[in-house]
């Protein structure tokens, strides 16, 4: 496990404003548990030292708190042994939409690297175990979710791929308010091209 680049991630994370007044979070697993960032700290001066481990049955080990959101991040990696890093972000596109508690159609095939269209989860106050619940419930079959008048919440085999999908939900998020915006109605495509860019990503080992 590389704490290194838990932290490289999030000043990655922070310089694209997808974190800001020390907003989002970030974690990875570690054998029975997970490593995550801590609360307040900001990520310019957080060391490896200052990474909180978090035990399956909620044990903290570390000098710091970990994130308000920890909850958030047990409950996924309870649910999703696929899950090995789990990113949440305030991005300010993806963050607009969710505060209209609306998700993202598969406008664009793109959508097809979170699994599927980008449901937005039923809303619960920060910090909390419902909060978790339903980020969970919005994963389903899904590698992103936007959190209502939140966020977002990426997962990933890998923290590198749980990252560019936060990215790319960004980007996603941005053409579908920009379409609205303009006053279009994005064309959905069918379950069946779905299926063809699918197979497609397969080659291309985006799948």
């Amino acid at each position: 496990m590389d704490r290194w680049s838990l932290i490289a991630a999030a000043r990655r994370l922070e310089a694209a404003n997808f974190m800001p007044s020390k907003s989002g979070n970030l974690s990875i697993r570690d054998s029975d548990g997970f490593v995550i960032t801590p609360a307040a700290l900001p990520y310019a001066e957080t060391t490896e030292a200052d990474l909180v481990r978090v035990a399956a049955d909620g044990t903290e080990t570390g000098h710091h708190r970990p994130s308000s959101e920890w909850q958030l991040h047990a409950a996924i990696y309870a649910a999703r042994p696929d899950a090995q890093a789990v990113v949440h972000t305030h991005s300010p596109r993806a963050t607009a939409l969710s505060c209209a508690r609306r998700g993202i159609p598969p406008f664009h095939y793109m959508v097809l690297m979170a699994g599927g269209d980008v449901r937005c989860a039923a809303h619960a106050t920060f910090g909390t175990a419902a909060l978790a619940d339903n980020a969970v419930a919005a994963l389903r079959d899904r590698r992103a979710a936007l959190l209502a008048n939140h966020g977002v919440v990426t997962v990933g085999a890998t923290l590198a791929a749980a990252v560019a999908l936060a990215f790319e939900v960004e980007n996603l998020a941005g053409q579908y308010l920009d379409l609205l915006a303009a006053g279009l109605d994005p064309v959905l495509l069918t379950d069946a091209e779905l299926a063809e860019a699918r197979a497609q990503f397969a080659g291309y080992g985006r799948g």
